[in-house]
């Protein structure tokens, strides 16, 4: 059956999020990654970055923004810490948005919390670390940290959040129907296979 939703995991670096707006774009698919914390930002009140952090990693960073997002402390609504109170409402916007119209969304456990349509493409973006070393200076330049300590603690850190929630181990490859090596296939050829899996034409 043609898929109305795809779902796009990927390791840090590896061009996932290029790949999943090429496919939404071939498809006519809406396109939701940053796009994704806007929304969940906007129906709970919580800063933009505070969601893109607790969204997708275990652990933050931004300790300030953590703490003055809600004057109540750590527990926000409900008894939930942020970061469980942030999962449950990012995973109800993906389940709403699924049934709302086509679309492509990127990360952020969309290929477990949607893992009972049948409608939806569960895809994996991966690539060799040298590749997405390369990729990662050439997009987000070099930095104190070298890109390979950026792309291990990415990865890392996602790793962490999809085994709390999911209780799968992240980028295990049955979580999903297809893996693509985006360093030796390329860019454009992934997004050409997911669009054709799709149902594409």
């Amino acid at each position: 059956m043609k898929k109305k939703i795809i779902a796009i995991s990927r390791e840090f670096g590896s061009g996932g999020r290029s790949i999943g707006k090429m496919v939404a774009q071939r498809l006519g698919f809406r396109f939701f990654d940053k796009e994704l914390v806007k929304e969940v930002a906007a129906r709970t009140g919580i800063s933009e970055a505070v969601v893109e952090e607790q969204g997708e990693y275990t652990g933050t960073r931004n300790w300030l923004s953590y703490l003055m997002s809600f004057s109540g402390g750590p527990k926000v609504r409900n008894g939930m810490r942020l970061n469980d109170f942030v999962w449950v409402m990012q995973s109800k916007i993906i389940r709403d948005l699924a049934e709302q119209e086509p679309c492509v969304i990127v990360g952020r456990g969309a290929d477990f919390i949607l893992r009972d349509r049948k409608d939806c493409l569960r895809v994996l973006i991966h690539a060799s670390l040298e590749f997405r070393e390369e990729r990662v200076v050439r997009q987000y330049g070099e930095r104190e940290v070298s890109a390979e300590e950026r792309i291990l603690d990415k990865d890392r850190r996602r790793r962490l959040f999809y085994k709390k929630y999911t209780g799968r181990d992240w980028g295990m490859a049955e979580n999903y129907h297809i893996t693509l090596d985006s360093g030796e296939l390329g860019l454009e050829t992934c997004a050409g296979i997911i669009a054709g899996l799709a149902g594409e034409g």
